[in-house]
């Protein structure tokens, strides 16, 4: 039985639309819809026996439905699209016009001059371009543009093709990676440049499905950006910035997450898409999300589309009631406040909040903290190395978190500190050698926070006397210190390396600190003590050069 579709205002024109598309949409689907009905009747209780539903909404280009799968997916959108109120839909194609225009006339002002958009203007072999695109488009996940301008950069001028990435090893690609963050980005990038070398015939997916099915890590964003950029495919594209731009310009508040919020955004997307011009209106669309309608102080009066903007319009609305004491309002049109919940409006636990204007769209939902865990880890020096000192690496598993990186040799602890000193000397002789117990230094704490997780690490020091060179196991390596800052290590691993640079441990010999101390047994000293630990303190120059600096 098909289910009911809840009654929303302006249904009836809806209904009076689609009786006019069905009646002009050709013969084709007059047939098919024929067809169906013989069908229906030599058959009444079949469950298979579906008609076909055009779009429900004004300015959509139909086509006609070729398989069972585009009928049940063309009805599944005439559901969605059915029970959303027009308030949060776009009236009509002169409206959809007037948005793609104003848009891209504002674009073509005030682009920001990046080096992947010069690369993909610039550059006529589409596979050269489709490259260039894809490398951005992964590295600005998660990560701002300012950040991503020298690696991507270092990356194109290290790897300008397709193939130079594909003959390159993981160890160079995690080596650039290092410190731009979830480092599967660029593991996956390189597999996927394999794929297209040696099994797609050095030529990359001409469309966003066969990119999104072909590519290793390719999702449906990066494949709507790579297709609509470099090959001109007229497909919409969804990522942070467009979500909050289209929440704001059709009054969204419900949370984009969500399925039906998401399918929503996606439909928008695509209906708002200029086929003339696919890749600069998306680049537009990313462009004024970053620059404009940003997330806490958005220049609404600097906004291209502002008169198209709903959430201004409710901020006018409610600045006008707020001023006058007469009954009424300006002529501002409203989502359906006589027919129940609408699931796009603002949810009814949180009500419009005065004091956040345009900021009401979208609401962001309250995100879980990231679960904390412990590790201790120790930096493992040899002060008299022959050639120099040098500091103990070992390499982390190919899967997980950093997978394939390089580390300080650590385990995973309690809290409480109980017992670490031990797990830890016995990790570091798996991979060194007997070494001396008691010169094992605690030297303080560090905490980095991933994706999902909050990693504190317990930083130990212990250096080795003699010149005598260490055993070196597969999946470890001892480098320099000018080594280890341009090795494939993490950012947390650099900031535990500051700890033990900045405890300076070959200076300490005299100290009459313990050498065997753990984070629960050090206890905070009183006031007079602190005193007299500041006066004998070693005195450091401030204007001193140090690797630590340079690093950052």
């Amino acid at each position: 039985m098909t289910p009911r579709v809840p009654r929303v205002p302006r249904l009836s024109c809806l209904r009076a639309i689609m009786r006019k598309l069905r009646a002009t949409v050709g013969s084709g689907l007059g047939k098919q819809a024929a067809g169906q009905e013989r069908r229906k009747k030599r058959a009444p209780n079949s469950s298979q026996a579906k008609p076909s539903v055009p779009k429900a909404y004004a300015g959509k280009i139909f086509e006609c439905p070729g398989s069972p799968a585009d009928l049940a997916s063309q009805q599944e959108e005439e559901m969605l699209q059915a029970s959303v109120s027009p308030y949060h839909l776009f009236k009509n194609r002169t409206e959809i016009t007037a948005f793609r225009k104003s848009l891209l006339s504002w674009y073509d002002r005030e682009k920001r001059d990046l080096p992947w958009r010069r690369q993909a203007e610039d550059e006529a072999d589409l596979d050269r371009r489709a490259y260039a695109v894809w490398v951005s488009e992964v590295m600005l996940q998660q990560t701002q543009v300012a950040t991503v301008i020298n690696y991507y950069t270092r990356w194109m001028q290290k790897w300008p093709t397709l193939q130079h990435l594909a003959n390159a090893s993981l160890e160079e690609v995690n080596q650039l990676w290092a410190g731009l963050g979830y480092y599967s980005r660029g593991r996956r990038l390189q597999e996927g440049a394999r794929k297209v070398v040696e099994e797609l015939g050095g030529h990359m997916p001409r469309t966003a499905e066969t990119l999104q099915q072909l590519l290793p890590g390719v999702g449906r964003y990066t494949a709507g950006a790579i297709a609509s950029i470099a090959f001109g495919q007229a497909t919409g594209v969804v990522d942070g910035n467009v979500v909050r731009v289209l929440c704001r310009v059709r009054a969204i508040g419900a949370d984009p997450r969500s399925t039906l919020v998401s399918q929503q955004l996606w439909s928008l997307a695509q209906q708002l898409v200029d086929p003339n011009r696919p890749g600069d209106f998306n680049q537009a669309a990313m462009e004024l999300g970053a620059t404009v309608c940003t997330p806490q102080r958005p220049l609404c009066s600097q906004c291209p589309v502002q008169s198209l903007c709903r959430a201004r319009q409710r901020v006018e609305q409610e600045q006008f009631s707020a001023s006058w004491s007469l009954q009424g309002s300006p002529d501002v049109e409203n989502c359906t406040p006589n027919t129940g919940k609408c699931q796009l409006c603002l949810p009814s636990t949180e009500p419009w909040n005065h004091t956040l204007g345009v900021i009401n769209f979208p609401r962001k939902a309250s995100r879980r903290p990231p679960r904390e865990e412990y590790s201790a880890t120790c930096v493992l020096e040899q002060p008299r190395a022959l050639g120099g000192a040098r500091i103990l690496l070992v390499q982390r598993p190919n899967s997980g978190l950093l997978a394939g990186l390089w580390e300080f040799p650590s385990v995973t602890v309690e809290p409480s500190g109980q017992h670490q000193c031990k797990a830890l000397l016995q990790k570091l002789q798996s991979w060194a050698g007997p070494l001396p117990a008691t010169h094992l230094q605690y030297l303080g704490e560090v905490s980095h926070t991933f994706s999902h997780i909050k990693l504190t690490y317990q930083v130990y020091g212990l250096a080795l006397e003699g010149q005598t060179p260490m055993t070196t196991p597969p999946g470890a390596q001892w480098l320099t210190r000018e080594e280890f800052y341009t090795a494939a290590v993490s950012t947390a691993m650099k900031k535990v390396f500051r700890v033990y640079e900045d405890y300076q441990p070959g200076t300490c010999k005299g100290s009459k600190r313990p050498q065997l101390s753990s984070p629960s047994s050090r206890k905070k000293p009183n006031r007079g003590q602190q005193v007299l630990d500041s006066f004998f303190r070693p005195h450091i120059p401030t204007d001193t050069p140090s690797l630590n600096s340079a690093a950052q």
